[in-house]
């Protein structure tokens, strides 16, 4: 079947089996490396994309349901609020392995388009959906609070 997605501005077409998911399609198809597949069974956020400005697990949306929708990758936030939660990543080292940043840096910016000034607690529900095996949470939590402070 032929899918038309709305990725970061830009419409695409592409033919896709009706169980294909959203995340092969952007990584396989679409070359968009940011969102990464770790459980693939949407408990660890790594492959966390904007459905329509709310973040979802593109390892379990097909390509076909995210049709009609406005889809947002890692690639495509570098503006705006997206930018500020990048610059306080690097800025309080939020990191370590880096395999679940694209998908922690999406929830972020999606909380803080809801929310301005997050408390603790607000971001701790925001990003329960997000693991980080390296354990980098007090890190995470200061770069959201962070990027909230500059805006």
């Amino acid at each position: 079947m032929e899918v038309s997605l709305q990725v970061n501005g830009e419409r695409h077409v592409v033919a896709v089996p009706p169980h294909r998911r959203l995340l092969d399609v952007l990584r396989d198809d679409l070359e968009l490396l940011g969102s990464k597949l770790a459980c693939g069974e949407g408990a660890c956020g790594a492959c966390a994309v904007l459905l329509d400005g709310r973040p979802v697990n593109a390892c379990l949306l097909l390509a076909a349901a995210a049709e009609g929708h406005a889809i947002v990758t890692i690639e495509g936030l570098s503006r705006g609020r997206a930018a500020a939660v990048l610059e306080a990543f690097v800025v309080e080292d939020a990191l370590q392995c880096g395999y679940c940043t694209p998908g922690q840096v999406v929830s972020a910016t999606a909380l803080l388009e809801r929310v301005a000034r997050p408390t603790r607690d607000e971001i701790r529900q925001a990003m329960a959906g997000n693991l980080c095996r390296c354990g980098a949470y007090p890190k995470i939590e200061r770069a959201i609070l962070r990027a909230a402070a500059g805006a």
